[in-house]
């Protein structure tokens, strides 16, 4: 089969743009407006999306440090706001976030298995290590751990997390009405697991899945992300501005990736990009001027010192200046990187900055037409830069549905996306193989 592009909808209620509230097309409310989430799930659906993601954060950020700026100061929890979504779609994927640091692995195995059950087989975990001493300050924490111990911390959790979704082989339930016989006891499987920071006996009480067990997602780039990712993940969402460093990127996943055992095919890297679409690059460049003039200079401000590492004053710095040195944090190291580079590389003053990253935070931003924006797409996904992309709308509904009617049909065109979905899973639409258990493994080894 031809290789397509996969395609991620990032559709926070509240807006990407930190200034997407004061839109007159969004919706002031969207963050906790449920029927507003479920348009915009049915809306990625008639695009074909592969699913529906949302990133979270366990504290309150106000301003512009985070998505939406202050309309997002509250929201719904991610696998919440899934189960309720999953029955108003058919094959839309669903990827919610769940933090290895401050959750515990069967907490997390148990919340996602069940959204795999609930969704049929459409359920992904973005894994992340939460970066923020305010997070850390809500779960019995004076600081955040160190980022180097954040990641041990993750690479043992998902391996635990794993193993407790294996505790029932895919057969095990027998459910004889005759016989008596609800499942076979020899096909349960304790996890028994004691590691540096967990002991979990196991096993997990949610049977799997249509599709196993949900994707594995992850979004680290710095080397101990590499790491995590290339060794557990199933689908990398990344952050580039250029082709040449997304392309160093995917190079140096799939190396490891193979390095480790895998299919680097089995690995899909798949950048965010946040795109301003007109029927003219002129009309683009119109919603992309209108939506950067609504941005509250202070929401400009926490934005950058919230993607900085949260601690960079800019209390009476001259916003036509250049970004001052941002003092070194445990936060997430390679998005301060990303910041401090998209600064210098672009000769960008404050202002300057806060305004193209006000949309995607690190994320490609591409202003122009249809056309336009699908050769970039198109230049990336055939260069190694990318099997797919992660798509932040600016604002919504209007971002997504520009995207829909005018993007969708022009890869289409090309032969570079779907016109229809290939299978009723996350899986099957990835392309990604079925996770047999180890179990499985075990007893066809011995067979043979």
């Amino acid at each position: 089969m031809t290789r397509q592009i996969k395609l991620g909808a990032f559709l926070p209620g509240g807006g990407q743009h930190i200034a997407s509230w004061r839109h007159p097309d969004q919706p002031v409310d969207g963050a906790t407006n449920l029927r507003f989430h479920i348009e915009l799930a049915q809306e990625a659906e008639r695009g074909l999306f592969d699913a529906y993601f949302l990133a979270d954060g366990l504290a309150v950020a106000f301003g512009g440090g985070i998505e939406g700026g202050n309309a997002r100061v509250v929201g719904f929890e991610p696998v919440t706001l899934f189960s309720a979504l999953a029955p108003f779609t058919k094959h839309l994927g669903f990827i919610a976030t769940a933090s290895t640091t401050y959750e515990e692995p069967y907490s997390v195995a148990r919340k996602f298995a069940s959204l795999d059950l609930i969704s049929e087989g459409r359920a992904g975990w973005n894994v992340v290590t939460t970066a923020t001493e305010a997070a850390a300050r809500n779960f019995n924490l004076d600081q955040q751990l160190p980022h180097a111990a954040r990641y041990r911390r993750a690479v043992e959790h998902v391996s635990v997390v794993k193993k407790l979704w294996e505790s029932f082989e895919d057969d095990a339930f027998l459910r004889d009405r005759t016989s008596g016989v609800y499942f076979d006891v020899s096909k349960v499987h304790r996890t028994n697991h004691r590691g540096e920071h967990f002991k979990v006996e196991g096993p997990l009480n949610v049977s799997r899945s249509a599709q196993g067990h949900p994707v594995i997602v992850q979004a680290g780039q710095s080397d101990d992300g590499r790491d995590l990712a290339a060794a557990t993940a199933e689908v990398i969402f990344t952050a580039h501005q250029k082709l040449e460093t997304a392309q160093e990127f995917y190079r140096d996943i799939k190396n490891r990736a193979r390095a480790l055992g895998r299919d680097p095919s089995h690995v899909l890297v798949m950048p965010g990009v946040s795109p301003f679409i007109g029927r003219t690059e002129a009309e683009a460049r119109e919603k992309y001027e209108r939506l950067t003039s609504l941005i509250i200079e202070e929401d400009g401000l926490a934005l950058i010192n919230g993607l900085s590492g949260g601690e960079l004053d800019l209390s009476g710095a001259d916003l036509d200046g250049p970004l001052p040195p941002a003092p070194p944090t445990e936060g997430m190291k390679s998005r301060q990187d990303l910041i401090r580079r998209i600064a210098d590389e672009n000769n960008f003053s404050i202002r300057q900055l806060y305004q193209w990253i006000a949309s995607a935070r690190g994320h490609y931003t591409i202003v122009g037409s249809a056309v336009q924006i699908a050769d970039t797409l198109q230049e990336w996904f055939e260069n190694e830069g990318a099997d797919g992309f992660n798509i932040l709308p600016p604002w919504l509904p209007t971002g997504l549905t520009d995207f829909v009617d005018l993007v969708i049909p022009e890869l289409q065109r090309r032969g570079l996306f779907r016109t229809a979905y290939e299978g009723k899973t996350l899986r099957d639409n990835l392309g990604l193989p079925f996770p047999h258990t180890r179990w499985a493994n075990t007893q066809s080894e011995a067979a043979e």
